[in-house]
């Protein structure tokens, strides 16, 4: 229960920095060529340093196995996520990006960091990876109808993959950095929450609640990414013999996020309906203030 309400105190912490984010907004302060400027630096800055920062931890042989197993088994979470998704939202393509990829990376390390330690954002590294490879490639085939748009070479040299392979060096080879390095590197990911909020809150200032609320679509998403999925994948969890508690609670508290707000973006880039993109997101962080403490809640019922 203590966790439970920790978590739900740390959602309605960032849904008022998104209040911030949507007062500067509509103050003039935040333009959306300057949201955009947010967004590069969150895709080109913060992200990376937080891939490259989790994996700084030790070289032992536990740790190997962890991040392989946090990899194997978020694949496997995201899957399944698609499939609900698929199952739920039918041929809507947007409605199938949102459903299948949650905010792990922007919306999960802080929770992840908050209820059971900064260091169990390890267990995630993978994930937060997968979870943008698919976003590259599956989730812009939804959004275009069209395989063929799909390019690995930009994959590979996505920003996020270069900060996996960096940081993959880091923790085989263990080299002495400087202070400075690993200081600057921290402050960098701590950018992560503040101005992901922020942008949110511009997404949030763009759309019409009353037609937000009243899109059937919105809520069938929020079925799918809040609710199906995170019990589907709490049961999944529970049944595989995974080394710890804090690797089963990080990765469920991953896959329980709401929608991740690359898909406005992503909708944005192909021309999809943007409207509908944000407002999948707004409504799923909304609801995701109760949702995300009660699936947490029935997980430690079961594993505590």
């Amino acid at each position: 229960m203590a966790m439970s309400l920790l978590l739900a105190q740390r959602v309605l912490v960032m849904f008022a920095l998104a209040g911030v984010g949507f007062a500067m907004f509509r103050a003039g302060k935040i333009t959306l060529e300057g949201n955009r400027t947010i967004g590069n630096i969150l895709i080109y800055l913060s992200l990376p340093a937080v891939i490259i920062k989790s994996l700084m931890v030790g070289r032992t042989v536990e740790n190997a196995v962890a991040l392989a197993e946090g990899a194997g088994v978020a694949l496997v979470l995201i899957v399944v996520a698609a499939l609900v998704a698929r199952l739920t939202c039918r041929r809507d393509g947007i409605g199938n990006f949102a459903g299948t990829f949650s905010n792990p990376s922007f919306f999960g390390i802080p929770l992840i960091a908050a209820t059971i330690g900064e260091a169990c954002v390890f267990y995630n590294a993978g994930f937060i990876f997968l979870m943008n490879i698919g976003q590259w490639t599956y989730g812009v085939s939804l959004l275009t109808g069209e395989r063929e748009r799909i390019s690995w070479r930009d994959v590979l040299l996505a920003p996020f993959t270069i900060a996996m392979l960096v940081g993959l060096v880091l923790f085989s080879a263990q080299p002495p950095l400087p202070v400075v390095v690993t200081d600057c590197l921290g402050f960098v990911a701590d950018l992560n929450t503040p101005l992901a909020m922020f942008s949110l809150g511009v997404y949030l200032a763009q759309v019409n609640p009353r037609a937000m609320f009243r899109r059937v679509a919105n809520y069938r998403v929020s079925l799918a990414r809040l609710v199906v999925a995170p019990l589907v994948s709490l049961a999944i969890l529970t049944l595989l013999p995974l080394p710890s508690y804090e690797m089963r609670m990080a990765l469920l508290i991953a896959a329980s996020c709401p929608v991740g707000s690359n898909v406005a973006v992503y909708a944005q880039l192909h021309d999809s309906d943007y409207a509908y993109a944000v407002e999948t997101v707004v409504i799923s962080v909304l609801l995701s203030i109760v949702t995300i403490p009660a699936i947490v809640g029935l997980a430690n019922a079961l594993w505590l």
